[in-house]
Formats: C-alpha cells, structure tokens, sequence
C-alpha cells in the first residue's frame, strides 16, 4: 500500500527534507541553547512560504491540500532537522484544521489565510490545565455569557508557541452545572485581546527552541462570534482534533528516531575498535537491525492512519497506535544511538543527547502512552 509515494506527496517529501537540511538543522544546536528567536521566526516564515503552515487547508484559504499523509511526511522531515520547529509547525497546523473543520465561514475567511501565509507566526491550542491533562474534560476556565460576549476567565497550562502565536484555540466551561465533558465550549481568541496574558517561559528538558507558556485569561472579552461550534459541544472538537495532532506527534517522533539512528549509522561506520569499524561487530548489526525494523514498522503505522483520515474513515485507533508506537520508538532509537556513540553521545559536541531530550516528550504531549492505550483497548473492545 506505501511502498511508492505518488509524485505531489514525494515532493511535499522532499522539499520538507531540503528546508530541513538548509535551514533547519544549522539552528537547532542555537535554539537549543535558548538563542535564535529571530532565526527560528524567519524559518517560520520561510516554512509559510512554502505551503508548510496549511498542509491539510483548502487552497480557498491559501493552503497545500495535501492531506494528512502530506502533513505526516512533511512534519517527519521537518523533525529530523529541528523537532522544536516541527512542533510549532505542527501545532499550528492543527489550529489551522480545527478553525477549517468547525469554523464559521467568516471565521475561516478571518483566520486561515493568516495561519497559511505566515501573518500569524503560529497558532495556539489552549486546551490543558493545571488540574485538567489527560483529564481535559476537568477544565475550569470559565466563559460566561455577557449579552453579544463571552468573559473569559482562568488559566492555560503548557501552551505551545503562546510567546509568538497570533491566534489561539481556547476551550472552556460554558454550562458548569452541565455534566463533566457537556458543557465545555470552543473560542478562538486573538493575541492582542486585552486580558489574554502571557505568563512564564516552562525551562524544559528538549524542543527549548519551541515556547511553552501559560497562558491566563483575565476578565478576557470576546465576542458572541469567537464561538466555534455549537455552545457546550468543544469537547467533542477537542477529542477529535487531537486525534489528528497524534498522527502530527508520532511523525515528529518518527523523524526524530529517523536523525538519531542515520547519525549513529554514519559514526559506526567510521570509528574503529580493535583494528576494525564498529560496523563490523555483530552485536552493533543488531542494535541497528532492532532499531531500523522499528522506526519502519512506526513509519507504516503513521502512514495507515493519515491514510484513513485522508479518506474520511475512522482513524481514532490507528492515530493512538501510530503516537503509541511511535514515540516509545525514538526514546529506544535515540538512546541505541547515544550508546552507539559511546562517551561521545554523552557530548554536546554531537547531537545525540539533544535528540534523546527531544524525543522524550513525545510519549507524554497529545496525550501520554498510557492514554493512547485507553484509546486503544476502548476501540477494540467497544464491539464486544
């Protein structure tokens, strides 16, 4: 079924392969170290440039249309050069389909052509909160009815790009007195609004290049048309769109596994031990058996759900096995490479402890491993 990409798609392919390659990877080392944020915009901007912030948008709004196999190819491509700047692309990518698939046609005319064409930097997804991770439907952030507005009040936890995003999706609680998960509603807020406020920089463990903040809502006024969606059902829009980030997150993983094991395969083919290549050693051959059969089996997964999304079937399953899957992949591949490295993984010198840091999220944002499991085991039992 995938063995020969159709020509657009191996094109988004390489194109993302080559801006990754050009543009990308020179930075990473830079953001990294917390510097660069005027480089990291204009790659941004660069990657708007060429179809990368709309993948999956109609080109009525100045997107690709290249579905979400395109999306997948291209993220995991981007992500081999810097997984911070991959995140912001993907991230903003989904902003950009929520808005497309439960946006009002004045939202989408407003709001699209801004994501697609770099206007925005990025996008925002204002879903989790202190007290509400896996748990989202525990949300507490309020929007209360103030005649043609909304008052928005409350606070957003570990939002991805806040510090440059022009727009945000935010949910929150419309009908408290409503049961758990049916009074939640969907708003798109702009980031000049005043009482939106951007809170402290999270100093994390990888993807530093990517911003992640709070986010607090103070008395934040909107108008009745910010609502997307009908009033109490965005928690049914959240569920499904992070369906869809979850095939974004296993591709940036994948991508990640990708990097690491081609530089571990490039150093055991050049360092030498007892009078040979490290290449040579049996016991190397498996690591890197082990580790390529994976990332393959992972590429594939990814594929097969972009693949069902793309032809407008359920793809929930597959999305949670493809991120499952995934990104327990990159943890063994980046840390089989850091060992294949030996003391010099341990180096900032080379990039094998960043990879490793990098890909260690990804088994805990768009939902933990052990949410994709819950999803998992539901859908397959749902029938018995």
């Amino acid at each position: 079924m995938f063995h020969k990409l159709p020509d657009e798609l191996q094109l988004i392919s390489e194109t993302a392969g080559k801006l990754s390659r050009d543009h990308l990877e020179p930075l990473a080392a830079t953001l990294d170290s917390g510097e660069g944020r005027e480089s990291f915009l204009k790659n941004l901007n660069l990657l708007a440039a060429n179809g990368f912030m709309g993948l999956n948008i109609s080109s009525d709004y100045g997107g690709t249309e290249a579905g979400a196999t395109g999306f997948a190819l291209a993220i995991a491509k981007l992500a081999e050069g810097c997984a911070a700047t991959a995140l912001t692309v993907s991230v903003s990518n989904m902003v950009a389909e929520v808005i497309q698939a439960v946006g009002s046609q004045a939202q989408r005319d407003a709001y699209l052509p801004k994501l697609t064409d770099g206007t925005f930097p990025a996008g925002g997804f204002c879903l989790t909160e202190a007290d509400a991770g896996s748990d989202a439907a525990s949300m507490r952030c309020r929007a209360a009815k103030d005649g043609d507005f909304y008052v928005l009040n409350g606070s957003k936890l570990y939002i991805s790009s806040a510090e440059y995003a022009g727009l945000f999706v935010v949910w929150a609680v419309t009908d408290p007195a409503a049961r758990k998960g049916k009074g939640i509603s969907c708003f798109l807020v702009e980031a000049n609004t005043p009482g939106l406020i951007i809170g402290k920089a999270e100093k994390k463990m990888g993807q530093t290049g990517s911003a992640t903040n709070e986010v607090h809502f103070q008395d934040c006024r909107i108008p009745a048309s910010a609502l997307m969606g009908a009033e109490n059902e965005g928690f049914r829009i959240a569920v499904k769109e992070l369906a869809g980030g979850r095939i974004g997150i296993a591709a940036l993983a994948y991508g990640i596994g990708v990097k690491a094991m081609e530089t571990a395969k490039v150093y055991v083919s050049e360092r030498k031990q007892f009078g040979q290549p490290l290449s040579s050693q049996q016991g190397i051959q498996w690591m890197l058996a082990d580790r390529e059969t994976e990332l393959e089996a992972a590429r594939l997964l990814i594929l097969q759900a972009a693949a069902l999304k793309d032809d407008g079937l359920p793809f929930a399953k597959q999305a949670s096995m493809a991120k499952l899957y995934a990104s327990e992949t990159a943890q063994r591949a980046t840390y089989t490479a850091l060992q294949l490295h030996g003391g010099a993984g341990y180096i900032r010198e080379y990039p094998l402890e960043r990879y490793a840091r990098d890909a260690r999220i990804t088994t805990i944002y768009e939902g933990t491993s052990e949410i994709q499991r819950l999803v998992i085991a539901r859908e397959i039992l749902k029938d018995f």
